[in-house]
């Protein structure tokens, strides 16, 4: 039988572009070094992204508030809004651009189930972009 215990859960401040804080991340579940579900959390009406990972799939679902999933893939934006009220998981491959947006007034919640789990040792696996150079269909190497 498992041992019945309490163990501490990394919390990590996130940061829009200019710098502001616009939430942050709680590891939920690891396994040694990876993580494999975590939970972010996004202040009213902060957004956060945009970002690709090239080897990780996200899987997301909403648990607490209303929002914007925004993707940019193959030069096609689309747009998703996950909403905690009507759970639906959305699952997003490797290579797709992502940006989140609380479309509440309270602290929006995701719960991310990445394969493969979070993997620290992976370098240069996730990548920043902004809103125009998706649009421009930049591509970073």
């Amino acid at each position: 039988m498992e041992a019945i215990g309490t163990e501490a859960a990394k919390k990590v401040p996130t940061y829009d572009a200019a710098g502001n804080e616009n939430g942050y991340l709680i590891e939920l579940y690891k396994d040694g070094d990876r993580t494999l579900a975590y939970l972010t959390a996004a202040k009213p009406g902060a957004f956060k992204g945009y970002h690709l990972h090239r080897v990780r799939a996200a899987r997301y679902v909403c648990v607490r508030g209303r929002m914007r999933i925004i993707l940019y893939a193959q030069g096609q934006r689309r747009e998703y809004v996950l909403d905690a009220a009507t759970p639906q998981r959305l699952t997003i491959p490797p290579n797709v651009a992502t940006g989140l947006e609380n479309l509440g007034d309270e602290e929006a919640w995701l719960i991310n189930y990445p394969d493969p789990p979070y993997d620290p040792s992976l370098q240069d696996e996730q990548v920043e972009y902004t809103e125009a150079e998706l649009e421009a269909g930049v591509l970073k190497a």
